[in-house]
């Protein structure tokens, strides 16, 4: 298993947690299918009215898609399957609140898992990037959720800049992508805190409302992630390509 999923009773509170910490979390296609399932258990989970997401280990909190995982394709651009596109609560048709509790790194695809959470905290471990332009990839579907998350201009920067440059928890705080800064250690607990707080108020006003509050984002993002799969198809690089360059910036890293 690379998911843990625990729920309190007592508390209405559940915990999903990513648990690949010697992958820095990174998701694969097992990954996939238990975040899928877990998802999907919660729907129907009476005794669980607020859930928080959080990663194994101190280094990060997802690291995105598994560089090493293998996706079938079908033999047709009209249909290309992306393994990240259905990993987010939202996407399962989950109304419960979701806290993400972020430690270390966060970045490329688990913005499809934050972009999904209803708001975000973070210890001061924790830094923001998206590497795709640095290995010659479009960030479409990340940038989309992030930019309905913090302004334009920060949003484009992190897009734009790829691996030269990570958005330190501060400045995730300061710019709106993460609501609460805690003290080194105690993101897990502030978000359970938290989530325990939601999960004492009757859950058909509080579903309600985080139904209420992706209504006013879905237009938005039903109309961008429209654009999304022929933007990459245009922009990435062949994959061998992606490989060369994420390969050379491996030996480099090791050489400094």
């Amino acid at each position: 298993m690379s998911l843990g999923l625990t729920t309190d009773k007592d508390s209405g509170v559940a915990v999903v947690t990513l648990d690949r910490p010697e992958r820095h979390n990174a998701i694969d296609l097992a990954t996939r299918d238990e975040l899928v399932a877990a998802w999907r258990e919660l729907r129907f989970d009476d005794t669980v009215r607020a859930v928080v997401l959080t990663g194994a280990g101190e280094r990060a909190f997802c690291t995105g898609l598994d560089r090493e995982a293998v996706v079938p394709q079908p033999n047709s651009p009209y249909m290309t399957d992306d393994l990240l596109l259905r990993v987010g609560p939202k996407s399962n048709d989950l109304w419960k609140p979701v806290v993400a509790a972020v430690r270390g790194m966060a970045c490329g695809g688990a913005f499809y898992l934050l972009g999904e959470a209803d708001f975000v905290v973070a210890d001061p471990t924790a830094t923001f990037f998206d590497p795709h332009t640095t290995y010659g990839m479009v960030s479409a579907y990340e940038s989309m959720l992030m930019a309905l998350r913090m302004p334009h201009g920060e949003a484009a920067r992190m897009a734009l800049m790829g691996s030269a440059e990570r958005m330190s928890a501060r400045r995730a705080y300061e710019v709106g992508l993460v609501s609460e800064l805690t003290e080194p250690g105690r993101a897990l607990a502030s978000a359970v805190d938290c989530a325990g707080v939601i999960a004492g108020y009757p859950a058909e006003g509080v579903q309600g409302t985080v139904r209420a509050l992706w209504a006013a984002r879905e237009a938005a993002l039903d109309r961008a992630f429209a654009q999304a799969p022929h933007l990459i198809a245009l922009g990435n690089l062949p994959s061998e390509r992606q490989t060369e360059l994420f390969r050379a910036r491996r030996r480099d890293h090791r050489l400094r």
